[in-house]
């Protein structure tokens, strides 16, 4: 299987190189050349399987030039005493109708950490399969769990080092503790000054920056990313929308073959994307559900088909959503409309005018099989506070919304289908919304009410975010965006 350019499909890499690489050369992004069949009687064989032998079969599929006892050292080594709950990624079922994935069991407590605990392994054999000799170093844009978990994963791995930025005042108290006080030679932290988007722009611009990618080289090292723009970040998140259909199936709540919707919180559009694609490759998925927070960018495009950034930024409760650029919408489009041309247009239009309309042909499709909506701050809060009280279950804020919006949507269907929704980070990360939303008092610093949840709610706080207030920060700095590239040099030197 090859794996090409979105804006080029005659640049071509192997499974290796494309997660060595990160993003292609010539800014697009690497998509495989076609996706594997998964048919009912492979999902059958899964079912009984554990979390470790699903992630190999389904991985195996994309990575040809791995032999399997590479791929299931890869999965042992990434899912195991790591994770908090045998099953890796459990479901919760709240009803027979609607189940929780819960996918913060990791070691940063967030969804993240399904791929990025996984993501070393890849990269480093890749770095060996490619005959790399360089350094590489790995740049992250990080709305807020994405840096922790790509430093968790990528301290002290030898030959590499990384470098996560974030947006000054875009992260929970939680979040930013976590980062800051990483330890690992080989890391390094910074805020920038503005929000997301300007953090992960900052980023793309080093990226593209080609003159500075051959001093690099010159010194021995080379850039590669952790973001969803690598597709060693994105694959293993398929790997879990196959196996909660599974584990549903387990239960006797449905059949093999039964359809199942997902409801998923996403502002960068990978976490979606990785469940479409499982749907693309035969897993019996229904509508995927797209749920935004007030930046609802998302909403707008799968209702309108225009996409248009230019509108007012919210820092919101669910800051990980808090994104108006979202990268992985450029590899869904290339999947349905299969023009590098067509999807380099509507990139520059994207860069030159802030906003691009996809056509009558692209509409249709992503209606077939996109739904959307958005939550405000105080639904979530409600939301939060209403499934604790009748249902004994805690939600952090970003999951909170994801069930909004899907209360929105049934409220709109005649019948009911099997949903699962994505929870993607323990409500402990966002322990102050989430016990303001409980209405209690919040009158501390973020990790000091880590405490204060669980004697409220009775649920055990997790063991990486216990003590966290103790740790030696060793990352104070913060950058303006153009001076991001200068922070990388200065940390490399």
């Amino acid at each position: 299987m090859e794996y090409f350019s979105t804006r080029n499909k005659n640049h071509t890499a192997s499974a290796s190189a494309a997660i060595a690489g990160g993003l292609a050369t010539d800014g697009g992004l690497y998509v495989p050349s076609e996706l594997p069949e998964l048919s009912l009687d492979e999902l059958r064989e899964l079912c009984p399987m554990d979390y470790r032998g699903r992630a190999s079969r389904i991985i195996a599929k994309f990575m040809p030039e791995y032999s399997m006892d590479e791929i299931d050292g890869f999965t042992a080594a990434a899912y195991g005493d790591n994770f908090d709950d045998a099953a890796i990624a459990p479901l919760h079922f709240l009803n027979d109708d609607t189940a929780f994935l819960e996918l913060w069991h990791g070691p940063t407590c967030a969804f993240k950490d399904m791929a990025l605990q996984i993501l070393p392994h890849f990269l480093t054999a890749s770095l060996k399969k490619c005959g790399e000799e360089r350094e590489v170093c790995i740049l992250v844009a990080t709305s807020g769990d994405t840096g922790k978990a790509a430093l968790e994963g990528f301290a002290d791995v030898p030959g590499t080092k990384i470098v996560v930025f974030y947006p000054n005042d875009g992260v929970s108290d939680v979040q930013k503790l976590q980062m800051v006080t990483q330890g690992g030679k080989n890391v390094f932290v910074s805020a920038v000054y503005g929000n997301f988007d300007d953090a992960q722009t900052g980023v793309k611009t080093i990226f593209g920056d080609k003159e500075y990618a051959g001093r690099l080289s010159d010194r021995g090292y080379f850039l590669s990313s952790a973001n969803s723009i690598n597709w060693g970040r994105l694959l293993p998140q398929i790997v879990y929308y196959v196996s909660a259909y599974c584990d549903y199936v387990n239960s006797g709540r449905i059949n093999l073959g039964d359809t199942v919707d997902f409801a998923v919180p996403t502002g960068n559009f990978g976490d979606i994307l990785a469940g479409w694609y499982a749907k693309q490759m035969g897993l019996p998925a229904g509508r995927m559900i797209c749920c935004s927070n007030a930046n609802n960018v998302l909403t707008d495009f799968l209702h309108t088909g225009t996409y248009d950034r230019n509108r007012p930024f919210h820092t919101t409760i669910s800051p990980s959503m808090d994104i108006l650029v979202s990268s992985n919408l450029e590899r869904l489009l290339y999947s349905i409309c299969h023009s590098d041309e067509q999807v380099s247009g509507y990139m520059r239009e994207l860069s030159e005018n802030g906003k691009y309309t996809v056509d009558n042909r692209i509409k249709a499709a992503l209606a077939a099989d996109f739904a959307a909506g958005f939550c405000s701050d105080r639904r979530t809060m409600d939301v939060i506070s209403r499934v604790f009280r009748e249902n004994g279950y805690l939600m952090d804020t970003h999951t909170a919304v994801a069930y909004d919006v899907l209360c929105e949507y049934r409220a709109m269907m005649i019948r009911k289908t099997p949903t699962v929704i994505v929870s993607t980070a323990s409500p402990f990360k966002f322990c102050d919304s989430v016990l303001a939303a409980l209405g209690e008092k919040t009158d501390a610093a973020g990790t000091e009410l880590i405490g204060r949840l669980a004697e409220v709610t009775g649920a055990k706080a997790p063991e990486p975010l216990r003590g966290l207030s103790q740790r030696e920060v060793r990352f104070t700095g913060s950058v303006d965006k153009a001076d991001m590239i200068k922070a990388v040099n200065d940390f490399l030197k």
